[in-house]
């Protein structure tokens, strides 16, 4: 009975002495989730922390029921200051563990120290999916005038995770984590500047945290366009007046034809042929950004 109660004591002292005791680990980071089939920069967690003293290190990672499924370093010599070891989701036989949440355990030979760190990291191998709810307008003009300068999708999710808009496969537009639905706006331009006039490809695609993504929903084209001719080509006889349809969201557009200029308004502009035959080329402008057609000037025929 004595030497029981003597061995309590003894435990109770050294248990009240590890508690007063500083840890050896401190200033522990984990990653809080990854995807280790993501193929992209998220496909390892790290673990790192700082030791106090020099010492050798195991270090594995527990499953929920606290089996042992990785060991990353066994009896590995480290000096003081921090250190840091990663995990590329997989188990000692070099599979992908299941999705779950994993704690790294720390043993230290020289202390006698077993320490579970208080970090979980989770394995999240399942992409999110995105859908396209609507895209509008499908024709746009980014010349800064406000009106239709811009592309908006609007788009819902399956559960938190980040939007991008694809132009013609490259990102252009990536909203901040949502957990169902929003909506990513293009400006059409590309850096600093305005895209040129064309038809552009737009697709949407999603990332969540763990950094899967998701599949890309189906290419919708729309085209930007600045100022269009209606014609590439227009007959007119010498003298007489001829129209042609002018494509602008603008106020306002610009024309220049046979050595005279103006500005226009109006979708349809009517202009008087030169009254010289020949071939002459018409100009309209908006902003910068110009299109034109070949006018050919024929005389008239004979009564």
């Amino acid at each position: 009975m004595v030497a029981l109660l003597g061995a309590t004591a003894a435990a109770f002292a050294v248990t009240e002495r590890l508690k007063l005791e500083r840890s050896p680990i401190t200033g522990t980071r984990v990653d809080k989730v990854f995807s280790p089939v993501c193929e992209c920069a998220r496909d390892v967690a790290v673990i790192s922390f700082r030791l106090r003293k020099p010492g050798r290190l195991t270090v594995d990672l527990l499953d929920s029921a606290g089996r042992s499924v990785r060991t990353l370093v066994r009896g590995l010599a480290e000096e003081a200051g921090r250190v840091s070891y990663t995990w590329d989701g997989r188990d000692n036989a070099g599979r992908v563990v299941p999705e779950g949440r994993y704690r790294p355990r720390v043993q230290l030979e020289e202390h006698g120290r077993t320490i579970v760190l208080p970090n979980p990291i989770r394995v999240d191998t399942t992409g999110p999916r995105i859908r396209l709810v609507r895209l509008f307008p499908r024709v746009f003009s980014p010349d800064g005038d406000g009106r239709r300068d811009r592309v908006t999708a609007w788009y819902e999710l399956d559960g938190l995770a980040r939007a991008m808009m694809l132009v013609d496969g490259k990102r252009r537009v990536l909203s901040r984590f949502r957990p169902r639905e929003g909506r990513l706006v293009w400006f059409g331009r590309v850096g600093e500047r305005s895209v040129r006039p064309g038809t552009y490809g737009i697709r949407l695609r999603a990332v969540d945290r763990a950094g899967n993504r998701s599949s890309s929903t189906r290419e919708v084209p729309v085209r930007v366009r600045y100022v269009e001719l209606a014609r590439d080509r227009i007959e007119v006889v010498a003298g007489k007046r001829f129209s042609v349809r002018v494509f602008t969201d603008a106020r306002l557009y610009r024309w220049l034809f046979a050595g005279e200029r103006g500005a226009g308004r109006r979708q349809v502009l009517v202009l008087r042929a030169p009254e010289t035959p020949g071939t002459y080329t018409l100009y309209v402008s908006v902003g910068g950004r110009a299109d034109k057609a070949e006018v050919a000037v024929s005389v008239s025929e004979a009564p």
